[in-house]
């Protein structure tokens, strides 16, 4: 009976113990994550008011620009004028791209109604803008969409970057939107089966003296997995790439 009772109590006192160490546990994780958490929510707020105090001079200078051009007539005035719409154009880039960051890290709702045709019209103008070079033949037919515009915006811009440089001295990319595929096609170096393979790793490169398809395309694997797009990739070596997004009807 000794014994029973003694295996008793150290099993009580096992119990004691652990529970003992599982609340200091909690407690001490507690006293860790609590302070953090309320750093990354002042952090969050500083950032939703940073963005608000920038939305402001951005919008007076794009609005401004826009003015000076009308009255101008100085041919070397108005390149001038319009570095500075670029430029503006870039740090709304930058603004969206952070209002966007902060809204996925918050988990919010980020769906909307818009049609796929002037998004890849609004991104293919300000591609342009970036490389003047090229030419971009687009086939358009109407298609809307409900799902994350902003983060589609910026697979778009991943894609047709990509399509850009790895298109060597060809100067011309396809987009074409029919029924529900969009489809993005280049004229450059092409890839083989076996580059194919890995081109969603991260840091991949097709080509050592060129920046590699790396982060990008893996985001764009994922933004497609995440919102059921079907992401397909048909290449030949010397003879370019055709990027195919196709959509759920």
């Amino acid at each position: 009976m000794l014994e029973v009772a003694l295996i008793e109590n150290f099993f009580l006192l096992s119990v004691v113990a652990l529970s003992l160490v599982t609340l200091s546990a909690v407690f001490i994780s507690k006293l860790a994550v609590d302070p953090l958490q309320e750093y990354v929510k002042n952090l969050q707020n500083l950032s939703k008011e940073t963005l608000h105090e920038l939305n402001l001079p951005i919008s007076t200078i794009t609005t401004n620009t826009q003015m000076l051009q009308k009255s101008m007539q100085d041919q070397k005035a108005l390149k001038r004028v319009a570095r500075i719409e670029s430029a503006c154009e870039m740090l709304k880039q930058r603004y969206n791209e952070l209002d966007y960051l902060i809204k996925t890290q918050t988990k919010q709702e980020l769906k909307e109604h818009f049609y796929l045709d002037q998004l890849v019209k609004n991104r293919v103008e300000f591609l342009q803008k970036v490389y003047p070079h090229m030419n971009f033949h687009l086939q358009l037919t109407e298609y809307e969409l409900f799902m994350d515009k902003i983060g589609l915006a910026k697979v778009l811009d991943n894609v047709i970057d990509n399509a850009v440089k790895y298109s060597d001295s060809a100067k011309d990319i396809d987009i074409k939107i029919e029924e529900a595929c969009l489809s993005i096609q280049d004229y450059g170096i092409g890839m083989d089966e076996v580059e194919l393979l890995g081109i969603f790793d991260s840091y991949y490169q097709v080509n050592s003296e060129m920046k590699g398809f790396g982060i990008g395309l893996n985001m764009v694997k994922r933004f497609c997995d995440e919102n059921a797009i079907e992401l397909i990739f048909v290449s030949s070596p010397k003879e370019g790439t055709t990027v195919k997004l196709q959509f759920k009807k």
